[in-house]
């Protein structure tokens, strides 16, 4: 039997929200940053603390209830901050109301800034901080790699140019900014380092010892990692409370989305200028700690999964299932469409980070996710994944 779209949302979305609660109830982030990722670093059209205020806890609340008895999953179980939310009548935006609401302001002067890296992301990121009227040095492997961050930009900028978004004179300005070396002694003067190379724990290690023994005392040392775990790297310095996460979304010159991910050594004021750093860069800003997953990916992933183990079950058909989410949920994409965007294997290697972290059963990685991954299937960027992209 075919499931109704009500059915494919209540079976997506309500695990997804429940997610979300047991997120804050646990203290790892505010209701407004969880709201804000997603909204930020999914293209939301509302975050999922505010949905449930929508929809009523107790409505949610309930249909979890019914889903739990259904399925058994202790991932269906209504949390129990939502179980006293619907009890008392009370909504998300009371619950997350406080706080001095003062602005984070820089403690560490930032005048100089180094990024470590030459790909889409870091060349992404140099764009950003240049733009913003920061100095940026940015470190590659070789000439052809500093080139080509240079490249990268002009034609970033020259695009901004012909949409009468930027003026030649700013243009100029911009690429003047630039600093290209291939060596990473360049770095020495600089206040702050964004980290955007390869993620494999060993090749940053190594990256960090560097960087620590080159970079002058008070520089902040900061990683755009999405899975490894900041505290090793801090660990790998003789200043860890100067080393802080940086997740960027890409690309970094259009998602507004930084996740600033503190370890328990980051120093207080590390971690507010950092915050400050991404308002002046025009980014938007949200503080978690060093957990697998962080914010966006710790409750976009089982949901993606969810929608595989569905398709799975024979009970939808991928269309049913994208085009119900899209109408039921707004999401941007039906679940489907974002893992050709995103990649499978780069899904199935957050899922298993997520399941290797929190233990969940329902975390469990997809079988057919797994099998597509082992095809090559991997996506656009194959020309087939859970759709065919061929001409």
């Amino acid at each position: 039997m075919t499931l109704t779209n009500e059915q494919i949302f209540s079976t997506l979305v309500l695990p997804y929200l429940n997610h979300a609660v047991r997120m804050y109830e646990a203290s790892y982030a505010s209701a407004p940053d969880i709201d804000a990722a997603m909204r930020f670093g999914c293209g939301y059209p509302q975050g999922p603390l505010t949905v449930i205020d929508e929809l009523g806890a107790a409505t949610v609340r309930d249909q979890l209830a019914a889903r739990y008895a259904e399925t058994g999953d202790h991932l269906h179980q209504p949390a129990e901050l939502l179980d006293r939310l619907a009890d008392e009548g009370r909504t998300f935006a009371e619950e997350g109301a406080g706080g001095d609401g003062a602005a984070p302001e820089l403690k560490h002067e930032i005048t100089k800034v180094g990024v470590v890296g030459t790909g889409t992301m870091a060349s992404g990121i140099v764009q950003v901080f240049a733009q913003a009227g920061y100095d940026v040095v940015f470190v590659g492997r070789g000439d052809d790699k500093v080139a080509g961050v240079v490249k990268f930009i002009d034609k970033g900028l020259s695009k901004l140019v012909e949409k009468g978004k930027l003026d030649e004179d700013a243009k100029a300005a911009v690429l003047g900014r630039l600093s290209g070396a291939t060596e990473r002694e360049a770095l020495a003067d600089v206040d702050l380092v964004v980290e955007a190379i390869a993620e494999d724990l060993e090749i940053k290690t190594q990256l960090y010892k560097d960087l620590d023994r080159i970079c002058k005392p008070g520089a902040i040392l900061a990683t755009t990692t999405s899975s490894l775990p900041i505290t090793k790297l801090g660990e790998a310095t003789n200043r860890p409370e100067s080393v802080i996460g940086m997740h960027f979304f890409n690309p970094a010159t259009i998602m507004k989305l930084v996740e600033v991910v503190t370890t328990v050594d980051t120093d207080a004021d590390v971690n507010e200028t950092v915050l400050a750093l991404c308002a002046r860069v025009g980014k938007v800003a949200v503080s978690c700690s060093d957990r697998s997953g962080f914010i966006v990916n710790c409750l976009l992933f089982p949901y993606l999964n969810d929608a595989v183990t569905l398709l799975e079950s024979g009970a939808a058909t991928m269309d049913e299932i994208n085009d119900a989410i899209k109408e039921q949920a707004g999401f941007p994409m039906g679940p489907f469409q974002l893992l050709d965007v995103v990649g499978n294997d780069v899904s199935l290697a957050i899922q298993q980070e997520l399941y290797a972290e929190f233990k969940e059963p329902g975390f469990a990685p997809a079988p057919l996710l797994e099998q597509k991954v082992a095809e090559g299937a991997l996506g656009r960027k194959t020309g087939k994944g859970f759709h065919d992209y061929g001409a």
